[in-house]
């Protein structure tokens, strides 16, 4: 993939979220490079993937700040923990390892409420134990907004890494989780309205079926973790691929609450499917149909594509509407 080397006097709203994180790539990571010593997978991946003498460590991170992310007046400091450990361990799970660890750095206005700590510290473990993952420590400080920043530490047995590059022409692609439900629940909140219950509670906290999705290690060619929305991230795993990826709508399901919310508010359901992602569901591709896990969907194909050329993502064939999912910076 061709990195475009922004302009060093933009700011980072002109240049988007993208392509200020290629650019950080490039300067930890100058093209044609390869990762240093104990490093096997550098930046640009789900995780970053570190060869120790018996073992190989998985590491991950993620920040959430309230008003970006999630809003308090909506969810509760379990629901806040709970997504910012599945933000977090669904990445890990997507590089074919399996996760042991999280540690949390903390920023809490001066007001906060002991009780509500508590609570979010309650959600960052009961996520973690569905993985049996733990957290083991981090760091509290005073800031003028709630945020907290999550790492995560797994590992991989023997030399057996899922990464976005190793999708080849002939793979079928497939997801496992919700889609579009997370963005259908924000649709509803941003209205003022609290139900449908299950959607407006998917946004709130993910249900992610780490089982399922750990399947994929074993077989998949490639994989990540869909947190910026299905196109979007297919876009990103057919680059470092480099193929593209053909995307059939009609094995995409859109639930009767996501249809009736969408003719409440006057909106196509399918554009929260294809460009929802908080729910951390997952997509990889596959050799071929037989190895694809009981849990997936099958839901495209990955075909021959020149470096460089776009679009590196059709839906039902043809180049998707202008639905790149979230991005920081972009207003």
């Amino acid at each position: 993939m061709i990195i475009q080397k922004p302009n060093p006097e933009a700011t980072v709203a002109q240049v988007g979220e993208f392509a200020l994180i290629e650019a950080i790539t490039a300067v930890l990571l100058p093209e044609g490079s390869a990762p240093v010593g104990h490093v096997l997978v550098g930046p640009g991946d789900d995780a970053a993937v570190i060869e120790l003498p018996d073992s190989r460590v998985v590491v991950t991170t993620d920040a959430m700040v309230d008003g970006v992310h999630f809003r308090t007046i909506w969810s509760s400091a379990a629901d806040i923990g709970t997504r910012a450990a599945a933000a977090n361990l669904s990445d890990i799970v997507a590089m074919g390892a399996k996760p042991a660890a999280l540690v949390v750095a903390l920023g809490l206005p001066a007001d906060t409420l002991v009780q509500w700590v508590l609570d979010l510290a309650g959600g960052l473990k009961a996520e973690a134990a569905k993985v049996g993952a733990v957290v083991v420590g981090g760091d509290i400080v005073r800031s003028p907004v709630l945020m907290l920043g999550v790492t995560a530490i797994g590992s991989v047995a023997g030399d057996r890494v899922v990464r976005r590059s190793g999708a080849r022409p002939g793979d079928v692609v497939a997801t496992t989780g919700r889609l579009g439900w997370a963005a259908a629940g924000l649709a509803v909140l941003s209205r003022g309205f609290s139900s449908p219950r299950v959607l407006a509670d998917a946004h709130r906290r993910p249900a992610v079926d780490y089982a399922v999705a750990a399947r994929a290690a074993e077989h998949a060619t490639s994989m990540c973790d869909i947190s910026d929305g299905l196109v979007s991230d297919a876009a990103h795993l057919a680059a470092a691929s480099g193929v593209r990826l053909e995307l059939l709508t009609e094995s995409l399901e859109i639930t009767d609450a996501m249809s009736d919310v969408g003719a409440a508010l006057g909106a196509d359901p399918l554009t929260w499917v294809l460009a929802g992602g908080d729910d951390h569901a997952f997509l990889a591709t596959y050799p071929d149909e037989g190895a694809v896990p009981q849990g997936w969907t099958i839901i495209g194909r990955a075909v021959d594509q020149e470096r460089g050329i776009e679009p590196l993502v059709l839906v039902d064939g043809r180049e998707p509407p202008d639905i790149a999912g979230f991005t920081h910076f972009s207003g």
